[in-house]
């Protein structure tokens, strides 16, 4: 007889692009049974679509007792306010990055998370790509050898009118390129190299006419002396992902997140006793992006396992914090 789990009950705030990547993965462990949105039909649209209720206002998916877990998706300004309400309400939670505006705004949620019996889970959906999953891996079992530096880019080109949307208003946003890409450069870093001890960085406005940066160039180092040197724009004309992990006996070589970043590839070089050319070694992944069913897979398994989420609000207030110290290093003083 098959062994079947029964579906976590699921409410989606924030109901527009991301709202809906979520929405789309949740089967078979989560059924989605509300949606909320401040835009109702949006709401709609997707609650249509899984046979699930719909509201403009958030606060109501709170108060009903078939939902398990809440999914903010919304902008970065009610991110924290969402999910505090949610963790007070006894839902556990998936937020999105960077959970916040500041680090300042996720204390209260960390205090109200390690009083309750809920797991909160933010969404760093880059970990669960599957070249990063690799990477992971490669390094767990020590094939580098001991990690010296991390190399990374992360952009993209914006469109048409990016300076007159709500990530252009620091009020909405708590920033610009810097706390929209940048975090997932940040956590990424600190996932292969552990914690930085020394933080500095530019962040700039270079192109787009908006009182937000839209460039940010970070040097971070640990302890040790291991450092991340990242760039995150808006202005690479052609998206782009790159990411170059450089361990004592050879390097990992990541590129692509998929669609129009390229295909995932991940190219491991082995140095050789008489160094020279490397032993190499390609992976590449063509197929669907399936980091965020994995990520959605990883939440629900913390919460049927009760065990703390893989990423956590703490991980986001370190990320955060690396995003504040350039901002103030720069002469931006967002949502102070």
């Amino acid at each position: 007889m098959k062994n079947e789990i029964e579906p976590i009950n699921v409410a989606i705030v924030g109901c527009g692009l991301i709202g809906r990547k979520r929405a789309s993965v949740l089967s078979p462990e989560g059924c989605l049974v509300a949606c909320a949105d401040i835009d109702l039909n949006q709401a709609k649209n997707l609650a249509n679509d899984f046979g699930a209720k719909a509201f403009a206002d958030w606060r109501h998916v709170m108060d009903l007792p078939e939902v398990k877990a809440v999914i903010v998706a919304t902008r970065h300004d009610s991110l924290a306010e969402i999910t505090l309400a949610a963790i007070k309400a006894g839902k556990h939670v998936l937020v999105e990055k960077p959970a916040a505006r500041t680090s300042a705004e996720l204390e209260p949620l960390i205090v109200a998370n390690q009083n309750s019996n809920v797991k909160v889970h933010v969404g760093f959906n880059h970990r669960y790509h599957r070249s990063l999953r690799k990477a992971k891996e490669i390094i767990s079992r020590c094939e580098l050898g001991e990690l010296m530096y991390i190399r990374g880019r992360y952009g993209h080109g914006g469109r048409l009118e990016y300076e007159k949307e709500w990530r252009a208003q620091p009020e909405l946003s708590g920033g610009g390129e810097l706390i929209d890409q940048g975090p997932h450069l940040i956590d990424l870093s600190r996932w292969f190299l552990g914690e930085f001890t020394e933080v500095d960085g530019f962040a700039k406005t270079c192109y787009w006419d908006m009182p937000v940066d839209d460039n940010a160039f970070m040097t971070l180092k640990t302890e040790k002396g291991q450092v991340a040197f990242l760039h995150v724009s808006c202005t690479e004309w052609k998206n782009m992902f790159s990411l170059e992990i450089y361990g004592r006996e050879g390097k990992l070589d990541l590129s692509g997140l998929g669609g129009s970043y390229g295909i995932e590839r991940i190219t491991h070089y082995k140095m050789l006793p008489k160094m020279g050319p490397p032993e190499t070694i390609i992976y590449e992944y063509p197929m669907q992006d399936d980091s965020w069913a994995g990520e959605v897979r990883d939440f629900f398994e913390s919460i049927r396992k009760d065990r703390t989420t893989s990423v956590t609000l703490i991980d986001a207030s370190k990320a955060l914090k690396v995003v504040e110290k350039i901002y103030k290093i720069s002469g931006y003083d967002y949502c102070s």
